[in-house]
Order: structure tokens, then C-alpha cells, then sequence
């Protein structure tokens, strides 16, 4: 085993963070947490020097620690570090740059530190823009953790013991064709995504009906929290139709999901066709690669609206020299080592092993994703898709055992959620597959385990049956 990489024992640590920080942060693997003491490249290491594979951190966007990114923040804090009333290039050149990759009119920038103020800003826009106030969201969303935010995320609002919804905030069905409100099983030969949107026109027309206009509809390109859920064709292209029919605007949450992940294009709403352009995109996580970094860019119209408030928008630290430098070396990685590429290729290779698990074991109810962003719904039957949360969590915990990690996530925590570092590599897909298919062994044996117990004391059909479905 590798020498300790650091003195504090991981004991005092726990201890230490249990006495001086909040106890609502909480920690992946409650039961027995990671110490990371540094990363590089998709891989992770803990405090004895074990390394684990990382698929779930796609904040490390073009790898943990690159040494170009690493540079450019050191050089530039060496040198300058203010806010954003100065001139200095790098803004410029970030916004140039941001602004480059999306399609017109989206050709403003604005620089913040997260995607959540991001997300805020966005909201604020549409306000000022619309004069309306409604937003329209989606069933388990997640937007980011402001206050502002957590009213309009469906994921946190619904929690035991939360504000509840605001009145006027509306929510539509996640368009989730596999365990949905409509279902490719239940409506063979219907356009899914017409059917979706159509439950977003609902809530305009009776928002009309009130004597109300939209202020906005707010949606990642690709929902994560809710599920690793790929919306189907023709959903955004209704969607944004009847939202700004009935005067709001479209706002494309592209925290989780831009900068390249899908592989096929910068952006996921790009997936939809190039007549499926938002009116505001948000975007964060990757874009400083670990380093507070966002942004939002919207028209010149939307920005225009808002300068004509007199309300001048001022952000200490959005836009300053150092975060913008390595913003800029981001996205100069990314064009250099042809990242994008990298998750088209990788992730095609990755669902094709996936479905091939999936053929393996009925546990597996559907593999869906897109580029570098997987998700694998875990079901206890394929027909009723009944979500099988304690496997899922059960195969999370088992894979950190292995040095793989993973997590799960949607309404129900069934689903094991993939989003690695844009650097994984096609012997990373074997190996994830390899664990992932010794895992899922595990829990064939231990479900079987367990139906044989109950079945010696109960031989009920129904337990006949499930022992029949889990084979």
C-alpha cells in the first residue's frame, strides 16, 4: 500500500467536521466516507494512496488537476486578481469565446461564480424582460441551491419538511418516456415529446385564462437529478413554441450538460435541431474545471431590457481576471485535446457495454444517455419497472469497495448516474463494466438469497413468481 499522503488521521478529520460544519453538508458513502487528498486526470486518490476511478465528477470537466489549467490560475493570481470595472482582455476573450460556441442571437455574456447564481441571474433576466412573474419547471428538477432556486426546484421543495411550492410556480410532468407520465410502452406510435408539451401548454392556457403571461420555462437540456433523463424528440421545439406564444421566455439549464459531454455537439439543446434555441442558456460546472466559474448568456434584446432598469448588475468576484483565465484554458483544452470527440467515441463504446450488461441481468431496466452522460435505471421487474432502491444503493457502496465511483439518483434513487471527467478512456469503459458486471452478480445472489428464505417460509406464488422474474 502507498505511503500516507498526509498526517491528520482520517478520524480526526470526521471528528473535526462533525464538530465545525453544518450537519446538512452532507457526505457521499455516510457510513464509511472518502478522505480524497488529490486527483489527476479520471482518477481519484484517498489518504493511504488508494486510486479509484472517477465517473461522477464532471466538474473536473477536461480532468482533475490539468496542468494547463492549473497554470493559467497560477500565472494570472500571480499577477492580477479584481473585479470586472476594469478592463482587462481576459473577459473579453472568455465572452468571445462563450459566445462563439452558441448559435445566434445568443451573443451576451454575463460572468458569475456558480451555476445556482447563474440560474438566479437567468431568472431575474426573464422578470425584467416579460414583466411577468409564473415560471414553469419540471417534476424532480434541480436548479441550484438559492433561495430563488430552491422554489423553483421540485427536487428540493418537495422534501419532508420543505416550503412547499410557491403559487406561482408551476410544474409540468418530467418527460421521462421509461417510467413517465407517458410511457413508450403505453402509447406505441404517439409522438411522446408532442404529448409532454402538451402539458406545458396546459399550464399556459390556464395561466391566460387568469389574465397571466410567463415569465419563463426553466429545464436542463437533459434532466440529471430527475434522472439521466433524455427528453424525446420534438419536446423542446413545442415546448419553447407554446411558452413564448404566451409571452415567456425559454431558459436552457446547461450546468450539468455543456461544454461538449454529448459528444455530437457544445451544447445538449443542440441535440433537438437547430430550429431548438433558447432564449437564455446557463452554464457552470465545467467551465472552470473546479474553479468558481459561470455564466449566462442570453440576446441582446433580454440584456438590453435589463440595462434599461438603471439597476447596474455588479458581481465582485464574476468575470475577474483569474477565473476568466481559466475559463480560457478550459476551453483551449478542450479544442486542443479533442475532448468532445472523446465523449462521442467513449460513450458510444460505453452504452454498447452497458445494453450488453443489460441483456445480462433483468435487474437492469434501461441504459439511456448520450455522450459522457449514462444512466442505467435499476428495476426489480422490467414489467411493472417497480425502481429497486436498496440494489442501487447497495451497487454504489460495492463499487466504491472496488475503486469505482459511482452514484444513483432520481425520484426514486434507482438510477446509477455516469458523468466522468472528459478524459475517460475506452480501457476506463472496460474496467467500469468489468466491476459493474461483478457487482450486479453480487445482487442477483443476494436477491435470490433472500426470495428462497421467505419462499421455505412462505411459498406464496407471488414469491414464486418474483424468484422466477429475477432468474
Amino acid at each position: 500500500m502507498a505511503e500516507s499522503l498526509e498526517q491528520m488521521p482520517k478520524s480526526e478529520t470526521i471528528r473535526l467536521r462533525e464538530r465545525h460544519i453544518g450537519q446538512a453538508c452532507q457526505l457521499f458513502y455516510k457510513s464509511n466516507p472518502l478522505k480524497i487528498v488529490r486527483a489527476e486526470g479520471q482518477y481519484m486518490y484517498d489518504e493511504r494512496g488508494n486510486r479509484y476511478l472517477d465517473c461522477i465528477n464532471n466538474v473536473a470537466h477536461v480532468g482533475h488537476c490539468h496542468p494547463t489549467v492549473v497554470r493559467a490560475g497560477q500565472e494570472q493570481m500571480a499577477l492580477l486578481s479584481t473585479n470586472n470595472r476594469f478592463l482587462h482582455d481576459d473577459l473579453v476573450i472568455c465572452a468571445r469565446r462563450l459566445t462563439s460556441l452558441l448559435p445566434e442571437p445568443l451573443s451576451v455574456c454575463f460572468l458569475v461564480n456558480s451555476g445556482s447564481e447563474a440560474n438566479d441571474l437567468a431568472l431575474r433576466l426573464a422578470q425584467t424582460h416579460t414583466k411577468n412573474k409564473d415560471i414553469i419547471t419540471l417534476d424532480h428538477a434541480y436548479h441550484g441551491h438559492l433561495t430563488s432556486m430552491i422554489d423553483i426546484s421540485p427536487y428540493k421543495f418537495n422534501k419532508p419538511n420543505s416550503p412547499g411550492k410557491k403559487d406561482w410556480v408551476h410544474v409540468a410532468p418530467c418527460p421521462d418516456v421509461y417510467r413517465g407520465k407517458y410511457r413508450e410502452t403505453d402509447y406505441p406510435g404517439e409522438d411522446l415529446g408532442v404529448m409532454y408539451a402538451n402539458d406545458v401548454r396546459y399550464i399556459c392556457q390556464n395561466l391566460k385564462s387568469q389574465g397571466k403571461g410567463v415569465c419563463a420555462y426553466i429545464a436542463e437540456s437533459l434532466m440529471s437529478v430527475g434522472g439521466q433523463i433524455l427528453p424525446p424528440e420534438n419536446y423542446f421545439r413545442n415546448v419553447y413554441r407554446h411558452v413564448r406564444e404566451h409571452g415567456g421566455v425559454c431558459i436552457a439549464d446547461e450546468v450539468q450538460v455543456g461544454f461538449g459531454r454529448v459528444g455530437s455537439h457544445v451544447w445538449a439543446f443542440q441535440l433537438y435541431g437547430e430550429d431548438v434555441v433558447p432564449d437564455i442558456v446557463t452554464i457552470g460546472k465545467p467551465m472552470g474545471n473546479g474553479h468558481p466559474v459561470a455564466a449566462v448568456i442570453t440576446t441582446p434584446a433580454i440584456a438590453g431590457s435589463f440595462k434599461d432598469t438603471g439597476i447596474e448588475y455588479f458581481n465582485t468576484y464574476g468575470g475577474n481576471p483569474v477565473s476568466c483565465a481559466i475559463a480560457n484554458a478550459v476551453m483551449e483544452v478542450m479544442e486542443r485535446e479533442n475532448l468532445q470527440e472523446n465523449a462521442l467515441k467513449v460513450g458510444m463504446y460505453l452504452m454498447s457495454e452497458l445494453r450488453k450488461l443489460a441483456k445480462r441481468w433483468k435487474i437492469i431496466g434501461d441504459v439511456r444517455g448520450v455522450g459522457l452522460f449514462v444512466g442505467i435505471e435499476l428495476v426489480r421487474d422490467r414489467i411493472t419497472r417497480i425502481p429497486a432502491t436498496a440494489e442501487a444503493k447497495y451497487v454504489v457502496s460495492r463499487m466504491k469497495d472496488k475503486k469505482v465511483l459511482i452514484s444513483s439518483d432520481g425520484p426514486d434513487d434507482n438510477i446509477l448516474k455516469l458523468k466522468p471527467p472528459m478524459v475517460f478512456t475506452i480501457e476506463n469503459v472496460n474496467h467500469l463494466a468489468s466491476v459493474l458486471n461483478e457487482v450486479l452478480q453480487e445482487v442477483e445472489i443476494e436477491v435470490e438469497q433472500v426470495i428462497l428464505k421467505r419462499c421455505s417460509d412462505n411459498t406464496s406464488i407471488s414469491w414464486l413468481l418474483t424468484l422466477f422474474l429475477f432468474r
